[in-house]
């Protein structure tokens, strides 16, 4: 069999659905052999979109997503989304031609060393140096790209190798269960909890898994613990329970902070020092407890006394069983709760037009359902979002805290929209990490998606400017000119609107998440409150007593 050939046959016994990317010469041979398989390709208008969805699909389903590049400058443009994956925890395969290996006649043009580029932001990165090889690498690749912590890998085939014979055969796919945490710190995890005086339960991103979801229900319902969430943590237990205290969209200084540093002991169930940390550890302060897959990496702000490592579901349902019902006086949460709702919804009503972003999150809220999806772009409307949308249930409110790069938040709606086509999906982005994809556009239309695309308009990097108000610095340097952004999108063959007023909006969203197509709202917005409030208020805040 041509090497090639059996290459699509073992990601086709990996369960590959789709492969995102832009081939090049260097992929004809794959590609030719692609043809007649049942993968589709999705054909992009640039490498870091594709990466950027497949490391959406592996988000949504735990199974990698899967890219396609050339070599030299198509796949050093994999690079950004490498790393969004491989900090996302987001399982990504990444597949990159090359020229010929055992003999070239065009030197090193366009030649660059992408496996070794590719080693420091991957759980896996080889070149395939012969064709017998590729049923073991490709089923390796794919393992260590699912398994806990999830991550990107990258396969490089040359083209000479992928035109070659081949007598392999393919590997069976050898599923395994987690173990489950030792039980003598999940007795020594149960006794903390049950005499700390303040405990409180924080969920991160590695808990954003459906059976750790109703695990940690289970935990909150039965103990009567007060709980909190990371930004990627959002969503894995409905943000409606009356427990839920709110979202630490930042480090320090948040209305839930004082929940924070009066707590004595906090379970952390599924975080780890790459997302932004919701708060800082200091030494003689509230204890931790780490329940997570892998045991915690000691880091100045994060150094927990104790760590229950094994599958999450399984230490939360045990912890469940051994802990009980809480006696503790937890009233002071509820108090902190009750600030927290509202200071969060304080402008939710508000009209005024250009619109606060936090009247966006409650218009968004109220239209969509349980399971519909929002994802974003990175800007300082993530802040917002994060701290007050509402999410109802895993993976409805898509961003990233961890790379947390710009560009990404088109892209990510767009393979979610693919694989949840009867939910609405709408991409929030900035007018700044917007234009970096936009091209993406066409690629939407193309594929028949029905998507609505929400453009916070204000012709500057908000998140920069707000951090440089902060900081006392001048006005300088971030100001930049937007096209016509629905002139733009008429030219894709989306549909691009512009409201005028605050109830022009409402109305075009309503319209466009109950339409056909790939809908673009260019929507002006009004960051005069980030300053005062996220830099100032809640500094100045005294909090709950």
């Amino acid at each position: 069999m041509k090497t090639s050939d059996l290459f699509v046959k073992a990601l086709e016994n990996e369960g590959v659905e789709y492969i995102y990317g832009i081939p090049g010469e260097e992929n004809l041979d794959f590609l030719n052999s692609l043809k007649d398989s049942p993968i589709e390709l999705i054909l992009t208008r640039h490498e870091q979109a594709a990466g950027f969805m497949a490391a959406t699909y592996g988000r949504l389903t735990g199974k990698p997503g899967v890219c396609l590049s050339t070599l030299g400058p198509g796949a050093t443009n994999f690079v950004t989304a490498a790393a969004y994956a491989q900090l996302g925890a987001m399982p990504m395969v990444m597949l990159g031609g090359q020229k010929p290996i055992r003999k070239s006649k065009q030197g090193r043009f366009q030649i660059v060393d992408v496996v070794n580029l590719m080693k420091p932001i991957t759980k896996y990165s080889e070149q395939v140096v012969d064709g017998n090889n590729v049923p073991a690498m490709v089923r390796e690749c794919f393992r260590l790209c699912s398994e806990e912590r999830p991550g990107a890998g990258y396969l490089e085939l040359p083209e000479d190798i992928a035109d070659e014979d081949s007598a392999a055969t393919i590997f069976d796919t050898v599923h395994h269960r987690r173990p489950d945490a030792n039980m003598q710190s999940l007795e020594q995890a149960a006794d903390m909890i049950k005499n700390a005086k303040m405990p409180l339960l924080l969920i991160g991103a590695g808990a954003n898994r459906k059976r750790s979801s109703q695990a940690l229900k289970d935990f909150i319902d039965k103990t009567g613990i007060y709980f909190f969430n990371t930004q990627m943590g959002k969503g894995v237990v409905d943000e409606r329970h009356e427990r839920f205290i709110g979202t630490a969209a930042l480090s320090s200084h948040d209305f839930l902070h004082c929940a924070i540093e009066k707590a004595d002991l906090i379970i952390n169930v599924g975080h780890d020092v790459i997302e932004k940390p919701p708060f800082f550890m200091e030494k003689g302060g509230t204890k931790v407890i780490h329940v997570n897959f892998f045991a915690a990496r000691t880091d100045e702000v994060y150094f927990p006394q104790l760590n229950v490592v094994g599958d999450i579901c399984s230490s939360v349902n045990r912890l469940t069983e051994k802990v009980g019902k809480l006696n503790q006086d937890l009233s002071f949460f509820q108090r902190v709760k009750e600030n927290v709702d509202q200071r969060t919804t304080k402008y939710f009503e508000d009209r005024r037009f250009p619109m606060l972003p936090q009247r966006l999150v409650k218009i968004l809220r109220d239209q969509l359902d349980d399971e519909d999806i929002v994802t974003l772009d990175n800007g300082v409307y993530k802040i917002w979002f994060a701290r007050n949308y509402q999410c109802y249930t895993n993976n409805t409110l898509l961003l990233d805290n961890a790379l947390a790069t710009m560009g990404a938040g088109l892209p990510s709606a767009m393979a979610a929209k693919q694989l949840n086509p009867t939910k609405k999906v709408v991409s929030v982005n900035g007018d700044g990490g917007f234009l970096m994809n936009s091209q993406e556009l066409e690629t939407a239309v193309r594929m028949g998606l029905d998507l609505v695309v929400i453009i916070l308009n204000d012709s500057a990097y908000g998140m920069i400017k707000w951090k440089q108000e902060g900081m006392n610095f001048e006005d300088y340097g971030l100001d930049f000119n937007n096209p016509d952004l629905v002139k733009y999108a008429n030219s894709f063959g989306a549909i691009g609107h512009r409201p005028d007023s605050h109830d022009e909006f409402q109305s075009i969203l309503k319209h466009a998440l109950n339409s056909k197509g790939v809908h673009l709202i260019d929507l002006p917005v009004d960051y005069s409150l980030n300053h005062s409030i996220l830099n100032v208020l809640i500094k100045e805040s005294e909090g709950i007593k």
